[in-house]
């Protein structure tokens, strides 16, 4: 995929949380990230300068995916349970699954509240993962003042100080039976599962109190706390309690286009989900029934022991082939996660659609309707041309090549300036749409179907000159011009090159722009490498008596060569140069510009002789 159709892709992102998945060419996961904003997070790669390790991956994304959910909890969840399962080159911090922590109430006589990054299949109840190991510590912290359980690693011989400070239920002290466990148990994981109103009030009314008695320091800890159980218990829908493992699909049908979303949920996480957009052949739920059996035979994917499916859908069939429970929950975190799914398909089909528009619209489409305004045929192939050159020195030309209102860089071609001394644009443009198109003759080659010249009726004209007179060809050519602020403002066209009525909204002239860009772009670019390569020595350099100081006040003045030529003595004495200095300046710009007539005179002598 181009970039350009991923930066397409990245405008019509949703500005939901989600988590998005980056690609190379070879359809290979190298990052997974999360964003509470995915159209936001995902555009910051393409904008502005990159260093380090995200030049590199900028560089390498090809395409990218994107998982929609209700939370940026959800999502932080989804990019940890990712990157476990795929292991991305990119993703150094979470690849492993050591950064973000659980918390984990053990399963054992006295259990323990801890921290873990790690999820087993022990008994255990698992919470998490939380955004960063501070904000566990904070939620273990919090519920071990209010529903302590058991703190010390050992048995002691009698209670330790955290007993005696509230923060551990004592077994070491007295006995503490099973019910006793249960119920704090129970508090803890209501808590943990969203239900905060209790301690969220009781927190409130402690920091209040404090903050009256001016005791800022207690108000400002009760304030963290606050802040800590909202960022670390939001309730989720993506986590479940068991370790069965379940598939969801469900559907979006479109303009007879169906898309098809499936979440992958094991060891009690999602860990991926796949989509598949096609034409639709038969009904909706014909088209699911079908995808899901051809997706377990096709895939040697492992069948789960659950497959979730949205109603209407023939269970009978999938169960009696797939020899596994078919449901359609009616409500919970299992119905949650299928409407997610659901809400993804839609997503996914909707982008599909607008890239479709998209690209049509500003390519094919495009095209069309310049011809349109031209009176034209078609307009298939553009071929634009630009010049540069600073104050006449280093002259260079450049052609950019759009096929389909596309780049067609294998077509692009740089011109050297050979005959043409100076600032010419008339001459210039001569030079190289002969040079071009005259080989293009000689190649038997295709001819373009528009030629665009960066610039007005100079050159438009000089081309135009060349094409018929010399070539004998008849090729369409236009000028785009550009307004005081060098943007694309208008196109003329015709026999008296007149402005051709473009609204500066339409994809015509947002073809015009991008061309135009492209081939002063590419100009420049080229103008520069020239410049690079080969030192420019400036003609006043080799004039005597006139040093570094007295070349920049002629420039600065006479903005050219060209129009210093054009000066008399008198002019550039009244700029502080002396009689004698400005007599050799004027001596040896006229004795250049014989040297160069001479050259040129030689150079078509020996074209013709040849």
């Amino acid at each position: 995929m181009s970039k350009e159709l991923v930066e397409n892709k990245v405008q019509l992102l949703p500005t939901m949380p989600g988590c998005y998945i980056m690609k190379n060419r070879d359809e290979e996961i190298i990052y997974i990230g999360k964003a509470k904003n995915l159209r936001n997070r995902v555009r910051s790669y393409f904008r502005g300068k990159k260093e380090g390790k995200t030049a590199l991956l900028v560089e390498e994304i090809a395409d990218f995916e994107y998982i929609v959910t209700d939370s940026d909890k959800e999502a932080l969840l989804l990019e940890v349970t990712l990157i476990q399962k795929h292991k991305p080159k990119y993703n150094i911090l979470l690849k492993f699954g050591t950064q973000y922590p659980y918390l984990k109430i053990t399963n054992e006589r006295h259990p323990q509240l801890i921290i873990t990054s790690e999820v087993e299949k022990d008994g255990a109840d698992y919470f998490g993962p939380y955004p960063n190991v501070g904000a566990a510590q904070q939620t273990q912290q919090l519920l071990q003042k209010i529903y302590p359980l058991r703190k010390c690693n050992g048995y002691q011989k009698r209670a330790c100080l955290h007993y005696h400070i509230g923060q551990c239920i004592g077994p070491c002290d007295h006995y503490v039976s099973k019910q006793e466990y249960k119920e704090q148990i129970k508090k803890i994981k209501s808590f943990l599962n969203g239900n905060v109103a209790i301690i969220k009030k009781d927190l409130d009314t402690k920091m209040q109190a404090a903050s009256a008695e001016m005791n800022y320091e207690a108000a400002a800890e009760f304030r963290n706390q606050i802040h800590y159980i909202e960022q670390t218990v939001e309730k989720q829908s993506v986590v479940f309690n068991d370790f069965v493992s379940r598939d969801f699909f469900n559907y979006t049908v479109d303009r007879g286009w169906i898309s098809i979303q499936v979440f992958f949920v094991r060891q009690a996480s999602l860990i991926k989900r796949e989509v598949a957009i096609y034409p639709i052949e038969a009904s909706a739920s014909e088209e699911l029934l079908k995808y899901i059996l051809q997706y377990y035979q096709n895939k040697n994917t492992t069948i789960p022991k659950v497959v979730y499916v949205p109603a209407g859908v023939d269970r009978e069939i999938l169960e009696e082939t797939l020899k596994t429970k078919i449901h359609t929950p009616q409500r919970g975190d299992k119905k949650h996660l299928l409407e997610m799914a659901g809400k993804n398909s839609r997503l996914a089909l909707k982008q599909k659609f607008h890239l479709i528009a998209m690209e049509q619209l500003k390519t094919t489409g495009a095209s069309e309707e310049l011809a349109e305004a031209l009176n034209l045929d078609r307009v298939e192939r553009i071929e634009a041309f630009d010049h540069s050159n600073i104050q006449g020195t280093s002259p260079v030309s450049a052609m950019v090549s759009f096929y389909e209102g596309k780049p067609d860089k294998n077509n692009y071609r740089k011109f050297n300036i050979k005959t043409v001394d100076g600032s010419n644009e008339a001459a210039t443009t001569r030079e190289v749409i002969r040079r071009r198109y005259s080989r293009l003759l000689k190649e038997n080659a295709k001819l373009p179907d528009l030629i665009l010249m960066d610039g007005g009726k100079i050159q438009v004209n000089a081309a135009i000159d060349v094409l018929e007179n010399e070539l004998s060809l008849d090729i369409p050519v236009a000028g785009m011009v550009k307004d005081d602020q060098h943007q694309t403002a208008r196109l003329i066209y015709g026999e008296n090159l007149e402005e051709v009525p473009l609204h500066p909204r339409s994809q015509a002239f947002y073809l015009l722009q991008r061309v135009q860009d492209e081939v002063h772009r590419f100009a420049i670019r080229f103008h520069r490498n020239v410049r690079g390569k080969n030192t420019v020595t400036s003609i006043l350099d080799q004039i005597r008596g006139v040093g570094p100081k007295t070349r920049t006040k002629l420039l600065r003045h006479f903005k050219s060569i060209k129009r210093l030529k054009e000066a008399d003595v008198q002019e550039i004495i009244e700029l502080g140069i002396n009689r004698p200095t400005a007599h050799n300046i004027k001596e040896e710009l006229a004795n250049y510009d014989l040297r160069n007539r001479s050259k040129i005179e030689s150079k078509q002598e020996d074209k013709k002789t040849s």
